[in-house]
């Protein structure tokens, strides 16, 4: 055979509003198989793109080729489940037709999207999209348009900022307080942008991809993980306490001290987490068999920055004399002098454990 013609219905509108079975195979059973879709609904553009595809069939007779038509449906959940089913139809028609070569019949954009799988498998003459000319762009518009907003990178962005803003222009109109409705609507939309121009939204869905498949492994990791989420609460909290009692003590003490009380008062909570997280990797490499040393020293630098972060907003908070925060000037520096020290002797220590586990010869101070 020279040419084969493929009508394409991706969201086989032929099964479910004609209840006919696909491929249907020549020029007589796609006439009816119109007639019959056209009956079901007139508006159908599928209805257009059979009769399109027996018009190609007929110029090819025409021209003295060998030919034939074939319509072929997908499923309503377009995509993955109705791809598979015409790469299955496709494959049929090949290997009973054997053609040289086919000619694909579309309504739109979203039938053409199946072009590559068709032409992985034999060789495409020719495309041809059928449209009802009082309306030619509105269905590639529409596929456009859904792709797009389907797209989730795309959808975040577009969708989230209204949203937040609208949700919060909500909540501060039911509590009668419009004034600070747009105070919240900028925070919490400037919050949003800040968070995905960092690109921290990469991080958190790595992250919930990594809770996932340690939950469906079954490993400790997911456990840890939980914890480690609610000692970021605890620490969220006691940190925006400690800022919002001094925030509002009688004695204005600036932003930036008040930054350092919340940093001060919640890094080891913080700290914690971060070590939980790295506890249940360890625990996991170890009953799979695994040895990576670098997992090992986290612990001890984790500690080490914890104690230089800790030591050092102590530090920062003494030398403010107006500021009662229970630590002299002189006591802040020894804190932070011994802190220093036992710090770079902690990550020292850390360095020697993942030397050793690694097999390398372990460092000494001297060296």
């Amino acid at each position: 055979m020279d040419v084969l013609v493929l009508c394409i219905d991706r969201d086989n509108d032929l099964g479910r509003k004609a209840g006919i079975e696909s491929p249907v195979i020549g020029r007589g059973a796609n006439l009816d198989a119109a007639l019959k879709l056209g009956m079901a609904d007139p508006e159908d553009s599928d209805t257009n793109t059979i009769f399109g595809g027996i018009k190609a069939l007929d110029e090819l007779v025409a021209a003295g080729k060998d030919a034939e038509v074939a319509s072929l449906a997908g499923d309503v959940k377009v995509g993955l489940v109705s791809d598979g089913k015409l790469a299955a139809q496709i494959e049929e028609l090949i290997a009973r037709f054997k053609p040289e070569g086919v000619i694909v019949v579309s309504d739109g954009a979203e039938d053409e999207a199946i072009l590559p799988l068709i032409q992985s498998r034999i060789k495409v003459n020719g495309v041809r999209r059928v449209l009802v000319k009082q309306s030619p762009n509105l269905e590639s518009t529409y596929y456009l348009l859904k792709q797009v907003f389907t797209d989730p990178k795309i959808s975040h962005t577009v969708f989230i900022p209204p949203a937040l803003a609208l949700l919060m222009f909500a909540i501060f109109g039911f509590l009668h307080y419009p004034e600070g409705a747009w105070i919240a609507i900028t925070g919490a939309v400037g919050l949003y942008l800040l968070f995905r121009g960092l690109g921290l939204d990469d991080s958190m869905e790595e992250a919930k991809q990594t809770l996932r498949s340690s939950l469906y492994a079954g490993k400790i990791a997911f456990i840890t993980y939980i914890l480690a989420a609610m000692l970021v609460v605890i620490a969220t909290i006691q940190g925006a306490a400690s800022f919002w009692q001094y925030y509002h003590d009688p004695l204005w003490h600036g932003y930036f001290t008040l930054v350092i009380i919340y940093i001060n008062k919640s890094c080891w909570w913080y700290v914690a987490a971060a070590i939980c997280i790295n506890l249940g990797k360890i625990m996991d490499m170890y009953l799979e068999g695994i040895r990576d040393a670098r997992t090992y020293s986290y612990l001890f630098f984790l500690i080490a920055t914890g104690l230089i972060i800790w030591s050092a907003s102590g530090f920062i908070l003494a030398s403010n004399a107006d500021l009662k925060f229970g630590m002299g000037m002189v006591e802040s520096i020894q804190y932070l002098a011994v802190s220093a020290v036992v710090a770079i002797l902690i990550a020292l220590v850390g360095v020697n454990v993942s030397k050793r586990i690694a097999g390398e010869s372990p460092i000494t101070p001297a060296e």
